[in-house]
């Protein structure tokens, strides 16, 4: 099964996110299919890019997108 969900990256107490496609069974920052955007928690407020047609492409293919994932997406108005 295909996922969309965050992975870490950043430096120690700086994280940032990217949002990605990768497969179930791949660890969280292991490998991964494709980036379809960025998370940015510590911006003031919270930067959140996502490619849309990306996304919907993805969502369209039946990729299943993660609780947190999900809200990004909901705040990037991909998903209603």
């Amino acid at each position: 099964m295909v996922k969309i969900r965050l992975t870490r990256m950043g430096a120690k107490k700086r994280p940032f996110y990217r949002l990605i496609v990768a497969d179930s069974r791949a660890p969280r920052d292991g490998r991964f299919i494709e980036i379809i955007g960025y998370y940015d928690p510590l911006a003031e407020p919270a930067k959140v890019v996502v490619d849309v047609d990306k996304a919907n492409d993805w969502l369209q293919k039946g990729a299943q997108p993660s609780e947190t994932a999900k809200k990004v997406l909901k705040n990037a108005g991909v998903i209603a």
